[in-house]
């Protein structure tokens, strides 16, 4: 006989997942108070890292039900999601998630409902990418620098030349600018090579 188990999840101990929990009662799922695994950890851990998530799937055999209130209570992206769900497929274990109407997400229709998800969540990482590509190069074309502003001001660069030109060790100079040996280095190497 299957038995049905909640997963619900928060990201900070000032958020409670009772609401959670009462979202899958009112939808007419009865899960023993023991079959119910909440926990509080960001969402941006990824499922298989997660105690909680853990302790649920050592308990879950095949043939039982795991429901959700929302789909990103499984994972932190579409990929993480649609892992997980495999996984608990390949367990014979079913996936309902109430925002998405409750369907079964191990069946034909969950299975297409994922993969519009994916579909989308690609769609949306292609269009942030080619957006990024093209606000650096309009950055570039107005001769905007690029990249984490140096360590050193123009000032500071020009003497730790005027250093190396000395003689000093970088690891010296890099000690009186309170700084790393390889931000010395990179002032160094696009100054370009001395003369001696």
């Amino acid at each position: 006989m299957s038995r049905t188990f909640a997963y619900a999840r928060v990201s900070t101990h000032d958020q409670t997942p009772e609401n959670q929990v009462r979202e899958i009662e009112a939808a007419g799922f009865g899960i023993e108070p023991h079959r119910i695994i909440t926990e509080t950890v960001s969402g941006s851990m990824a499922i298989a890292q997660r105690d909680g998530f853990s302790r649920l799937i050592d308990k879950m055999e095949k043939g039982d039900v795991l429901v959700v209130s929302k789909l990103d209570r499984l994972g932190r992206d579409a990929v993480d999601v649609g892992m997980t769900v495999a996984k608990l497929e390949k367990m014979g274990i079913r996936v309902h998630c109430l925002a998405l109407g409750g369907v079964d997400l191990t069946s034909s229709a969950g299975k297409m409902t994922m993969n519009v998800i994916n579909a989308v969540a690609q769609f949306e990482r292609d269009l942030l990418i080619e957006r990024t590509q093209t606000g650096l190069a309009r950055a570039k074309a107005q001769g905007k620098s690029l990249g984490r502003p140096s360590a050193l001001s123009a000032d500071q660069q020009r003497i730790v030349n005027e250093k190396i030109r000395n003689g000093e060790a970088i690891s010296a100079i890099a000690r009186q600018f309170s700084t790393s040996r390889q931000t010395i280095m990179r002032v160094r190497d696009q100054t370009g090579p001395y003369e001696t």
